[in-house]
């Protein structure tokens, strides 16, 4: 598979994953962090920004890795 294809897969994988994440992240942010003390909820919310990276990881690796030799 070309770099070009996998950057292809990988950037629509990013998209599906980045929409349903942020619909988890609201109904999170909606449910139990509204009731928390304001420093709770601070960072709550910095690790609801931050934490659909670590996953996405080995996938950005993985869109970036070059073409093998022909």
């Amino acid at each position: 598979m070309t770099q070009s294809h996998r950057k292809l897969i990988g950037t629509v994988a990013i998209l599906i994953f980045v929409c349903v994440y942020a619909l988890v992240a609201m109904a999170l942010a909606q449910g139990r962090i509204t009731d928390a003390p304001k420093l709770v909820q601070t960072i709550a919310y910095i690790a609801l920004g931050l934490a659909w990276v670590l996953p996405l990881l080995p996938l950005i690796k993985w869109m970036e890795r070059k073409d093998g030799p022909r």
